[in-house]
């Protein structure tokens, strides 16, 4: 006698598909409490949820996507829109790893697409609100007035950004205190008797750019030193260029003696820099940064840098849109996280 419940290698052997029904069978719940405890529903036993779970495994289940589509009207998919230069060393490794964190066991999905910061930001929304291509929207390097927020907020669809803005109608984001980053890090070449620091910034439309110019000026004119922000040069151009400017400042008069570098990429090329001018950070010249990665601890001689936790960036990214998608306020899906650790002494 032949065991009618197929398994997923006789399922594959015969061609058919696993679906709901053939877990329902395999298990003897019905094909209703079947969908529930694959889509985690707390108000099915958690011995069922787990019997269900291993059952589908077992089989080789795969949700069907376009019939959850007709049937919920959801997607199940959750867009990224990531920008792929970054002033951080594997920023997006740790983004997306983050995020899938914080989807695992809701059955979503990530789809990944490209945001070209110096093309049409709304191309791609317009093209996932039109197609329906997903759920929610996660997207970086946010501005002061993003025309992506305004265009999601006039469609009431979900979103959570990296970054602020300065719309007054609340949105779900996350962002980091690059503010408080800026000001501690003056601190930090203040008390190493720096008596001019430079900082090169973001471009301005983007809004943390203007939270670390608020930050760094803040402090150095507390501390009423002398100080620059370049205006040729951006955190966004090509790193090259911010060797060639550093070089430049360090080898004319005045030079200064105290370097924030807003990311990893940053830094490298001011090193680069003071080690072709013949100069050793801690040797009449400081230089502290923000991280992302444990890069610097492989650098000599040592720079201090703050740490902004990219992995916890994206799942609490995925936390507070899944909340938006479920139709929380988006007023109470808002934060900041403050920087990790302080400047030791290089």
């Amino acid at each position: 006698m032949t065991d009618p419940t197929p398994s997923a290698e006789n399922s594959a052997q015969t061609g058919r598909k696993p679906t709901l029904r053939t877990i329902a069978e395999r298990t003897g719940f019905a094909v209703a409490t079947v969908s529930r405890a694959l889509a985690g529903d707390p108000r099915i036993a958690k011995a069922t949820r787990e019997r269900v779970g291993q059952a589908a495994a077992e089989l080789g289940y795969v949700p069907d996507r376009a019939a959850q589509r007709l049937r919920t009207g959801r997607t199940k998919v959750i867009s990224l829109l990531l920008n792929p230069n970054h002033e951080y060393l594997g920023y997006t490794n740790e983004l997306l790893a983050g995020i899938t964190q914080a989807l695992r066991g809701t059955g979503y999905a990530v789809s990944v697409m490209s945001d070209d910061v110096s093309g049409d930001r709304l191309e791609q929304v317009r093209m996932i609100l039109h197609q329906n291509l997903a759920d929610g929207l996660v997207f970086t390097r946010t501005e002061l007035f993003d025309p992506r927020v305004r265009l999601l907020l006039e469609h009431g669809f979900p979103f959570a950004t990296h970054g602020r803005t300065e719309f007054t109608q609340p949105h779900a984001f996350v962002d980091f205190d690059n503010e408080l980053f800026a000001r501690q890090a003056v601190q930090a070449l203040v008390a190493r008797g720096c008596q001019r620091v430079m900082m090169i910034l973001p471009e301005a439309r983007f809004t943390f750019s203007q939270h670390l110019r608020y930050g760094f000026l803040s402090a150095v004119r507390a501390a009423g030193i002398a100080y620059e922000i370049p205006e040729k040069v951006s955190l966004d151009g090509d790193p090259s260029e911010i060797l060639a400017h550093v070089k430049a400042r360090q080898t004319a008069p005045e030079p200064p003696d105290g370097h924030v570098c807003v990311g990893e990429v940053a830094a490298m090329a001011t090193l680069a820099a003071l080690a072709d001018c013949g100069q050793r950070p801690g040797d009449g010249v400081h230089v502290v940064a923000k991280r992302a990665s444990p890069v610097f601890d492989l650098y000599r001689p040592h720079i201090s840098a703050q740490f902004e936790d990219i992995h916890q960036v994206g799942q609490l990214l995925g936390d507070v849109l899944l909340r938006r998608i479920n139709g929380t306020d988006p007023a109470t899906l808002q934060v900041i996280c403050p920087p990790v650790g302080d400047f030791s002494a290089d």
